[in-house]
């Protein structure tokens, strides 16, 4: 590794903690759920061929599970802060329809002619809250932005903003009013982190924060994002961990019937080829942030959990005795040999 690049490393860990001092102002006890909000940005996962002078990679959008009131929305605007970029909030209803999200074409009477009024989604940072209250047909309008980072407005497809972030928040206790999401949509989440309650010790800080009063300081901008994944993306990656990786992958899928027992009762359907990807370019950021310009199996295993979860469809059985997504990946992990 030349000087330079030392360098540069280094100031990637100095801004990294920079953010994350900006970020225990206001979110105490979910320290887990920070860092995996910062893999998930500064991940970079490829969503398509290049064309031109453009890469077609983005971050790893995020899929934010648990009961209201454990920060998963103040979060998520706490670090949009930290960044200089645009962030815009949408919050999920029933009524809300596709064109509140990517925008509609509006006859202007002073020209005489259509034009296009471009919605929320147009923005370095998007927050979908509660995403599972709106209907499957609202929800499907994030999927060209999530996959392509274009929206298609009537004949013509505009270009998102080369930094592009969705985070999306569900609350899993709710049953009436809220809509499953598409198995198609899910799988375009990098990582689906599920926050649970702090310890008794860190709920008694949170009283002694007052909120009100702190002020969160931007840090980065969209260019310095795009730039850390770039460095971070380049880290070196030996056959083995992308052996382990496809193994870990595969070992979710009952194909031959020589699928451990776990996932033969428990699984419908397995992980996706795409979730390779996803996994891959997160596991680099968790080497990075731990030190090391090299990745370990131990860094897959570390992120793999909350990369395929969400891309496991469980069996009538494992719902019934109460077997998580989380749970069945876990058991994978502790049997699928390390090559």
């Amino acid at each position: 590794m030349s000087k330079q690049a030392t360098l540069v490393k280094e100031d990637i860990h100095t801004v990294v903690e920079k953010i994350e001092e900006q970020m225990k102002k206001v979110i105490v006890g979910q320290e887990w759920m920070v860092r995996r909000l910062l893999i998930g940005l500064f991940a970079k996962i490829p969503y398509s061929f290049k064309r031109g002078e453009e890469e077609k990679a983005g971050c790893g959008h995020i899929l934010l599970e648990g009961v209201p009131g454990l920060a998963k929305t103040l979060a998520v605007m706490t670090l949009a802060n930290t960044i200089s970029a645009k962030f815009q909030r949408i919050q999920f209803t029933p009524d809300l329809l596709p064109a509140d999200i990517i925008g509609t074409k509006v006859f202007d009477i002073g020209t005489n002619a259509f034009r296009t009024e471009k919605g929320p989604i147009f923005a370095h940072i998007v927050l979908a809250d509660e995403i599972n209250r709106a209907t499957p047909k609202t929800q499907s309008a994030l999927l060209e932005a999530m996959q392509e980072r274009q929206v298609t407005i009537g004949e013509v497809s505009y270009p998102l903003e080369t930094l592009f972030w969705v985070l999306a928040t569900q609350n899993p206790l709710e049953q009436e009013g809220v809509y499953t999401l598409p198995e198609a949509q899910v799988d375009r989440f990098a990582m689906k982190v599920v926050i649970k309650y702090p310890t008794l010790e860190k709920e008694m800080e949170i009283l002694n924060i007052r909120l009100e009063q702190v002020v969160i300081h931007p840090i980065v901008t969209p260019a310095d994002v795009v730039r850390i994944r770039d460095v971070i993306n380049g880290i070196y990656v030996g056959q083995r961990v992308h052996q382990y990786i496809v193994w870990v992958g595969r070992a979710t899928r009952n194909i031959d019937g020589s699928a451990l027992p776990v996932v033969r009762d428990m699984v419908l359907h397995g992980a996706s080829p795409r979730s390779y990807q996803h996994l891959l370019a997160l596991t680099k950021v968790a080497a990075f942030l731990a030190g090391r310009d090299y990745v370990l199996p131990d860094d897959v295993k570390s992120i793999a959990v909350d990369a395929m979860q969400h891309r496991i469809i469980r069996s009538v059985r494992a719902e019934a005795e109460g077997i998580s997504p989380a749970d069945i990946v876990q058991e994978i992990l502790d049997h699928v040999p390390i090559p």
